[in-house]
């Protein structure tokens, strides 16, 4: 079988060679803890804040507001439980969205138990969120306003400037998800106007089990872990030294690759979307056509499973034929068979939103990639529409569920 083609990074990306040289000598030849004051440890100490300080550049942080963790889930936990326990005396209400990753949502409902309100804003046919919206929704109870950056499923970026102007105005804390902008597309902390923001590094070609949350000075909030003193007394635990020394490298390199990775992942991503957009009828563009991660495809495909997609394009039938590794959504809920609640949040009817297969790319991927991944696709569907005993061609069953030969709904491709 010939070598795989993998195009599931939005679920995590190849360490960088690079990375993983950068990382090589703290595993076993420079292994003191740098909570020690011998010699290894202090040079440890050293490595750790030369991290620290690469990180806050790319986001423009100071690196006194860094703080290193296991990644965003991490993060996303310890800034919304962290932010509801230190101001729990002011308020119980936070404010999200319909379209969040879990990491996001649980927490949320976790508090819900506890006793805090949150609002669920919705987001429209594209995804986003209304910053009037958040601007309506703000009371006297609002603690936090927590909004994902670019969407991890369908790729759309949220008004984060917006929103933070409003928060900021309206002096509400505002934390932003950027697990999955951050190395791809600018993160700037201070035109955001944001207080918290969790990120990770395997999305942008880092290790995996290290993130960090960027906590602007002055926020108020309660640790999440309680131990020893690392991290400023604020995340204790012994540092992953290799871990963070590579999410440091991580954040070099996409310091210096930025523009021009982001312009050539967001001419591949438009080519794959036209190819499969003038190759297939029936689809439907999942998240706004521009205003996206430069590295997201998502397309819903009427009259089969995204699931059959997924399995067919990893199992290829012919020895001659590359597997190809792509996504039904999240990877954190591909597991299920339940619809994805972001597409639904979209007002996409259950049956096209089974019908999701997501395409994300990497600084691997290169045109002969993209032109392999479409041919495959339109074999697999073809393949697999005509066996389906649902699927009718031409139906164009649109975002309101409505199934016509002439619809011109615009949420039907």
């Amino acid at each position: 079988m010939k070598e795989a083609i993998f195009l599931d990074n939005a679920a995590t990306t190849r360490t960088d060679p690079e990375v993983l040289k950068a990382m090589e000598p703290w595993f076993c030849e420079k292994y003191g803890s740098p909570a020690t004051l011998y010699a290894p440890g202090s040079e440890a100490k050293q490595a750790i804040e030369a991290a620290r300080q690469r990180l806050a550049d790319l986001i423009g942080a100071d690196a006194k507001e860094i703080y290193f963790t296991s990644g965003a889930t991490e993060s996303n936990n310890w800034a919304i439980k962290g932010t509801a326990d230190a101001l729990a005396s002011t308020g119980r209400h936070i404010i999200t969205n319909e379209a969040e990753h879990h990491s996001i949502l649980m927490p949320c409902r976790f508090l819900e138990k506890k006793g805090w309100e949150v609002t669920y804003l919705p987001v429209d046919g594209d995804g986003l969120v209304d910053p009037e919206a958040v601007d309506g929704a703000i009371r006297d109870q609002t603690v936090l306003v927590t909004m994902v950056h670019g969407n991890h499923e369908i790729g759309t970026i949220q008004p984060i400037d917006e929103i933070g102007t409003v928060t900021r105005e309206k002096k509400i804390p505002f934390h932003v998800n950027a697990a999955q902008s951050v190395g791809h597309i600018p993160v700037d902390v201070q035109g955001m106007n944001c207080d918290l923001l969790s990120l990770t590094a395997h999305k942008f070609y880092g290790p995996k089990g290290v993130g960090a949350l960027y906590i602007r000075r002055g926020a108020r909030i309660t640790p999440l872990l309680h131990g020893g003193g690392q991290e400023r007394k604020r995340r204790p635990g012994t540092h992953n030294v290799p871990g963070i020394v590579g999410l440091g490298k991580a954040a070099e390199l996409a310091r210096g690759r930025l523009d021009k990775e982001m312009e050539r992942l967001t001419g591949l991503r438009d080519y794959i979307i036209d190819s499969i957009g003038n190759s297939m009828e029936d689809i439907r563009l999942n998240g706004h056509r521009s205003r996206r991660l430069p590295n997201n495809v998502n397309f819903s495909i009427e009259g089969i499973e995204g699931e059959s997609i997924m399995l067919s394009l990893s199992y290829p039938t012919s020895a001659d034929t590359k597997p190809i590794y792509v996504s039904t959504g999240s990877a954190c809920v591909s597991g299920t068979l339940e619809p994805s609640h972001i597409l639904l949040a979209l007002g996409i009817p259950v049956e096209l939103a089974h019908g999701s297969v997501r395409i994300s790319l990497s600084q691997d991927n290169t045109r002969e990639d993209a032109d392999n991944a479409v041919k495959a696709l339109v074999e697999v569907v073809e393949r697999l529409r005509s066996m389906s005993p649902v699927y009718k061609r031409g139906s164009k069953q649109c975002a309101s569920g409505s199934k016509s030969d002439g619809c011109d709904c615009e949420a039907a491709t």
